[in-house]
């Protein structure tokens, strides 16, 4: 009886550790802009079986849908001030990350609206907007930051420039100029 206690937090962790394997594997797809990976190619790719595949996303919206709260979660985690930088350099750095993270969430998003069905894809804005806000409010507080604008409208500008077809080197300049911007 006392093996079975001993070997359960080690299958949690090998599960968990599956899981994180699955999901670097799309994450890693998306981001080379391939969306037609198949759930087997997945299983395949993070050295699991289809079962377990199938018992962490039983189908490809769900794995989708962990992927871009995934990629949801990180970006508000990044939504602090590192040692070393002004309250308007985090600002400015973790603005820039959202503009990094456009390519793969529209991939992600695209991909999730075709087996989304009826219930549409989840929105997270309202997650990302909370994580950003004291960023915002430390940055204009130091009045690094304009004070005359809001993070919603901020979030409008990157979804207008995510909008504009081009590579990064030329959205870099509008990027920058946009940044810019936002100077006190």
């Amino acid at each position: 009886m006392a093996s079975d206690k001993a070997s359960f937090p080690a299958r949690r962790a090998a599960a968990e550790r599956n899981r994180d394997r699955i999901l670097a594997v799309a994450r890693d797809a998306f981001s080379a802009g391939d969306t037609s990976l198949s759930m087997a190619e997945v299983a395949r790719r993070a050295g699991v079986g289809m079962a377990t595949l199938y018992r962490n996303f039983p189908g490809r919206r769900e794995l989708l849908e962990a992927l871009y709260a995934d990629e949801v979660d990180a970006l508000c985690d990044a939504a602090v001030i590192e040692e070393g930088q002004t309250p308007g350099e985090a600002l400015t750095a973790w603005l820039r990350r959202q503009f990094a993270f456009i390519p793969h969430k529209r991939l992600i998003v695209s991909e999730l609206l075709v087996h989304a069905g009826e219930g549409g894809v989840p929105s997270r804005r309202g997650r990302a907007l909370d994580a950003g806000r004291p960023l915002l409010a430390a940055a204009q507080g130091a009045h690094e930051i304009r004070d005359d604008i809001t993070l919603e409208q901020i979030f409008d500008v990157i979804v207008a420039i995510a909008r504009i077809e081009g590579s990064p080197e030329y959205l870099e300049p509008i990027v920058r100029t946009m940044l810019d911007g936002l100077r006190a």
